[in-house]
């Protein structure tokens, strides 16, 4: 890549994050009474994996407002192991407000972004066990759709739990798509850790089948696993509700992966800018493997934030507004300056 091509997309970059930065502000003043709320928009996208059908979600300002600003920083959100992405990052809980990553995200000034893999939401039902390669394999396949619709190259990316694995596998294979990224709740080698320990002894169950049932007590235990006292009870019930309408099985790839395939992500082949989120009550990592992790990250503009509060799925706890703020903080960096 040229010198010349660099300095243009710094360029878009800090124009990119300014925008995104000056809509927080101009959106975390209270309305008035009179005042229209931010008009978000949606759209369904398909993309094509072979055979595959692969749904991708797309939420966003719409765009007569701050339209003189220039396009919105993409950002992908990259789901886990146990639900959907629409599901998990717009979930509506009646009765409740802002548990939307999405919406919220939007509101910043992001052209939000997330995708079903393959047997999860709306995709394709397949007889794959959609283990951490699928994934990376669908995350590939979507980014050329996200670059027709949005006419960008790059993007920032979050990934939570084996999503943060699929897109360290992705960051490494496909490092000129990644700008930042933010890896929540990721496992490096599970060595102590609880809920792969746990795992990693249902090993034969797990490899039996592509697939395991799921239920509404599926959901209820996700969240009552390290912290039930961090989630309000009506998330697990609204995301089953949503989940349960679509499928009744959920794939068990990620979760052998996560038993006896680790590590998968060799942090010393990321070479964009990492923020590493990592809640108080999580069993799906130690906090010694992390920091090993964190330490041999070469780019130095880099994050590791623990978060008091919340659990294993932080973006939809009742502190989640902790962690939005910190990934938010590590989005719009400024860029670094010289002398």
């Amino acid at each position: 890549m040229s010198n010349t091509k660099d300095t243009q997309q710094r360029v878009q970059r800090r124009r990119l994050l300014q925008g995104a930065a000056l809509t927080l502000m101009a959106t975390a003043v209270p309305l008035s009474a009179n005042a229209a709320a931010p008009r978000i928009i949606a759209e369904d996208h398909w993309a094509q994996k072979g055979a595959v059908k692969l749904y991708l979600y797309r939420k966003r300002l719409a765009d007569d407002r701050n339209a003189s600003s220039g396009p919105k920083p993409v950002l992908f959100l990259v789901h886990g192991s146990s639900f959907s992405g629409r599901g998990g990052f717009d979930l509506q809980v009646p009765g409740t407000e802002n548990y939307s990553f999405m919406d919220e995200f939007a509101r910043y000034g992001f052209d939000v972004w997330t995708m079903d893999h393959e047997n999860y939401g709306r995709s394709s039902q397949t007889d794959s066990n959609s283990d951490v390669r699928s994934g990376v394999e669908d995350l590939k396949a979507a980014m050329p759709v996200v670059e027709k619709v949005t006419g960008q190259k790059t993007f920032m990316f979050y990934g939570q739990s084996s999503g943060a694995l699929r897109l360290g596998v992705f960051a490494m294979e496909e490092p000129d798509r990644v700008e930042r990224m933010v890896l929540d709740a990721i496992t490096y080698t599970g060595e102590g850790a609880p809920e792969i320990m746990r795992r990693r002894a249902n090993i034969a169950a797990l490899e039996a089948s592509d697939s395991r049932p799921t239920s509404q007590a599926s959901f209820d235990a996700i969240f009552a696993r390290d912290d039930p006292s961090t989630v309000d009870p009506k998330v697990p019930k609204a995301l089953g509700d949503y989940e349960l309408k679509l499928t009744n099985r959920t794939p068990n790839g990620t979760y052998i992966d996560m038993a006896i395939h680790m590590p998968m992500v060799d942090p010393k082949r990321l070479q964009c800018p990492v923020c590493m989120t990592r809640a108080e009550h999580d069993g799906n990592a130690t906090d010694a493997e992390l920091l090993d992790f964190f330490s041999q990250l070469p780019n130095k503009d880099k994050q590791f934030c623990e978060i008091k509060g919340v659990a294993h799925i932080a973006v939809l706890g009742i502190n989640r507004h902790r962690i939005w703020h910190a990934m938010h903080a590590f989005y719009t960096m400024p860029p670094q300056r010289s002398a």
